[in-house]
């Protein structure tokens, strides 16, 4: 009985595995695409691509809170099957965690410290070339900042 749930813990921990890399790969593609985007908007001058790149950024970053998510899930999962060695209880070998209530939803995982320490920002990168990527903006906060500092 125990070879079967030492089996069951294995496909939990491949799954955790599969989440974390997913994650790791989502940063990574996040990073790049903005990047990408932000040195053509530059490079052009034209703010609608330093907007663009908010889409992908976005989308990334509600990816990445998601398999966060999934591997607290699958986490808690291999928890119970842990707590469950040496019991009679039958090995069911299920990977369905949509009984585990104590993890925090996906929207609050979005605001997570390693989620928002990366997306947040980026995002603020994202924001101030799209403001500053034309001359004329950049001269007025220049002199706006100048003005407040000035009083």
């Amino acid at each position: 009985m125990d070879t079967e749930r030492i089996e069951h813990l294995k496909m939990i921990q491949k799954a955790i595995d599969r989440m974390a890399q997913n994650s790791f790969l989502l940063r990574g593609w996040s990073v790049t695409l903005a990047t990408g985007m932000l040195a053509v908007a530059v490079a052009e001058e034209k703010q609608r691509f330093a907007f663009l790149a908010l889409f992908p950024a976005l989308a990334l970053w509600g990816l990445d809170a998601f398999y966060l998510r999934q591997e607290r899930l699958f986490r808690v999962l291999h928890d119970n099957v842990c707590l469950a060695f040496g019991s009679a209880s039958a090995v069911t070998f299920s990977m369905d965690t949509r009984s585990i209530e104590n993890v925090r939803s996906w929207f609050k995982t979005l605001f997570a410290k390693v989620i928002i320490g990366l997306h947040g920002p980026l995002l603020a990168v994202i924001f101030a070339v799209a403001l500053l990527v034309h001359r004329e903006v950049l001269a007025q906060v220049v002199a706006c900042f100048a003005s407040v500092l000035g009083r």
